[in-house]
């Protein structure tokens, strides 16, 4: 486990966190429906009320916040951590939110492509282009359990379309450097895959249909993978979760990895901020921790944000 230092706790089941220009941290609460915002410091303040369960978040071209909402989980606590379940009782819908970081104003964007309700929108970055991809986990209940997809939208509310559809559980999203390449983590089936980008929002079909992608890597027994982001090398820093909870660094041409471990079952995401983008944050999500340690090597620079 590398070093670390705790920079927030008595967290919310905290995920998605993006650093800001100066030098405070955003990361949403899924259990409470709030997106924060860490000073330096990491003293907390609420940037906004969402409601739902605010997941992913990145930094658009006009610098407000975009979020993926979930629609919320039933949470259940075994032995000190915060675990999320099935659908929420008073679930709505899943949906892509914008907030101005300014006021902490919601705006909600998309709560349906083609007459389908998003299920569970979970992670999200932008490209070059301005506009984002986004990971729809699906949502399970009792008995059922929905689809999900990836999908393809423009900040301005206008156009969202699916990109892939449908597909088993994605979760984590991340762009090469070159912007041509789409990497999604496949939770349940402990894969990472990558699909061809051949234009904004469109990815080369695959010759069989109900597998789509090329499999980068897989995890063994039930290591499992959530977010991710990307490095400036092209690597890929995979979070992931239960059997072998921590970072992975996945080398792309080979499929190779080496594991940074951290003591929460689900620890969740990374983030790299700082001048030299050497500083991540990770969020340790079942203990509602937010800890930063030094990477030994930089994050991909986003297209927008800090």
């Amino acid at each position: 486990m590398h070093d670390v230092t705790l920079h927030a706790d008595g967290l919310g089941f905290p995920e998605g966190p993006v650093w800001l220009d100066d030098g405070s941290l955003v990361v949403v609460e899924i259990a409470v429906g709030r997106v924060s915002r860490l000073a330096p410091s990491g003293r907390r303040t609420t940037l906004a009320t969402t409601g739902g369960g605010p997941n992913g978040a990145a930094i658009g071209p006009d610098g407000a916040l975009y979020v993926c909402n979930n629609g919320g989980f039933e949470w259940q606590r075994i032995d000190g951590q915060l675990l999320p379940g099935h659908q929420a009782h008073d679930y709505e819908t899943g949906r892509i939110e914008r907030i101005e970081l300014d006021s902490g104003r919601v705006e909600r964007l998309y709560s349906a492509c083609d007459g389908r309700r998003l299920s569970g929108p979970n992670d999200i970055v932008f490209d070059a282009h301005g506009g984002f991809w986004f990971t729809d986990l699906g949502k399970s209940r009792a008995h059922d359990r929905d689809q999900g997809g990836v999908y393809y939208a423009t900040p301005d509310g206008r156009h969202i379309r699916a990109a892939v559809y449908p597909l088993d559980g994605p979760n984590g999203i991340g762009l090469s450097p070159d912007g041509r390449t789409l990497y999604v983590a496949m939770t349940v089936h402990r894969q990472i895959l990558a699909f061809d980008v051949v234009s904004p929002g469109v990815v080369e079909a695959s010759p069989l249909p109900p597998l789509p992608g090329r499999v980068v890597t897989s995890f063994p027994g039930r290591v499992l993978p959530d977010s991710m982001a990307v490095l400036e090398s092209g690597g890929i820093a995979q979070a992931t979760l239960v059997g072998e909870p921590g970072i992975a660094t996945v080398d792309v041409p080979s499929g190779a990895y080496q594991m940074s471990r951290f003591d929460d079952l689900f620890t969740t995401n990374i983030a790299f901020g700082g001048g030299d983008r050497c500083t991540a944050a990770i969020t340790l999500s079942a203990t509602g921790r937010v800890v930063t340690t030094r990477w030994p090597e930089p994050g991909l620079a986003l297209a927008f944000g800090a």
